[in-house]
């Protein structure tokens, strides 16, 4: 087969793998697909954490024997046994005649490991690194190489920057497909991160409600409120199932009021401001993609300049053609004292979504 069909096979089972983008978690999405004289006859993606990987799903489906097909994959074959089998072995086993593989694991146990695996019992290999493959498993990469998520940042303003009026007044400044994009990014990531205020002022739910992403797979993200004093009034919404609320008291500290539902709770040293410490332990449950979805202080505790290194990997804008004046709330709490000192960011994406203007930006070092 051709360079050019091969990528267009792989380009097919990305496809395949973001049917899991929103389930798999703390694994990475991985699509395959197995053809034999270029046509298809198994495809498969890895759904949930603990379930079969995208490899063995593509050839069950493709029913019969595999001998000599060609497999293509979003990312290199597990090379070890965790809470399934090695992939790797499995397509061993299946006697298949090569491999095409998108992008390499960056995971210790693999990298190289698996491809290694395979052309020691004779498989023919192709690798590449497609930039597709590899911003498919960021969130994955960063948690495995940096020890902590990959995290986007989402604000909604005005023209002239503003989030709420001085009175906490916000909803709306985005039209209803703004909201929905909202939910997809949710939708995308592990946990959603919020601010004790935030949760005061608005009550927001912070799941996703979408019902047209609610009919795929989909693992509710983890909420998260930042509460450094456990001052929030306990009945709100949020506080159900699924929540972390992280503060700085005591190890036991609780509401001191019964929450709706039953929360988690973290004493991080030096409390939610110590935002390395709240990554790393976000990394450590697994968490591959986190979304903040917060006021102007926790999104600007993110952009302060006093991160050496930026802590955010995206930063998606919606920014509403309306201005709200003087009396409001600017989009991120923090002062600088010299231009110079100010982190910059790249855009990578404009785009309208309906009335509103969504920017993508990415740190410009």
């Amino acid at each position: 087969m051709s360079r050019h069909s091969d990528i267009l096979f792989l380009q097919a089972a990305l496809e395949l793998a973001a049917l899991g983008r929103n389930s798999c978690a703390p694994n990475p999405p991985v699509g395959c697909i197995i053809a034999r004289d270029g046509k298809v006859i198994g495809r498969g993606f890895h759904l949930q954490a603990g379930h079969a990987h995208a490899e063995v799903n593509a050839l069950a489906d493709a029913g019969h024997s595999v001998t000599g097909a060609t497999v293509y994959v979003t990312l290199e074959p597990c090379a070890f046994v965790g809470r399934t089998p090695a992939c790797a072995q499995a397509l061993i086993d299946a006697r298949v005649a090569r491999v095409v593989v998108a992008t390499q694991d960056p995971h210790p146990q693999v990298a190289g490991k698996g491809c290694q695996m395979l052309r020691h019992a004779g498989i023919q290999v192709t690798e590449f690194d497609l930039p597709a493959a590899r911003q498919m498993i960021a969130g994955f990469v960063s948690r495995i190489t940096r020890k902590r998520p990959r995290v986007v940042l989402k604000s909604a303003s005005s023209l002239d920057g503003a989030v709420a009026l001085e009175n906490g007044e916000s909803q709306w400044i985005t039209g209803a497909a703004a909201r929905r994009q909202v939910q997809r990014l949710r939708a995308q990531s592990d946990a959603v991160i919020t601010g004790a205020g935030t949760v005061a002022a608005d009550d927001p739910q912070l799941n996703v409600r979408d019902e047209e992403l609610l009919a795929k797979p989909l693992k509710q993200p983890l909420r998260v409120v930042l509460d450094s004093g456990l001052r929030t009034p306990p009945n709100r919404q949020i506080f159900s199932d699924g929540t972390l609320v992280v503060h700085g008291l005591d190890q036991d500290a609780r509401y001191g009021q019964q929450t709706p539902g039953t929360v988690e709770y973290l004493a991080l040293a030096g409390g939610p401001r110590n935002l390395t410490g709240l990554l790393e332990a976000l990394a450590e449950r697994g968490c591959n993609n986190v979304l903040v979805e917060a006021g102007p202080k926790i999104l600007g505790s993110f952009l302060h300049p006093r991160h050496e290194i930026p802590l955010w990997d995206e930063w998606v804008c919606f920014i509403a053609p309306m201005a709200m004046g003087s009396a409001s709330l600017s989009l991120a709490d923090f002062a600088l004292s010299q231009l110079a000192a100010a982190h910059r960011a790249k855009v990578v994406e404009h785009r309208m979504i309906a009335e509103d203007l969504q920017l993508r930006l990415q740190p410009a070092q």
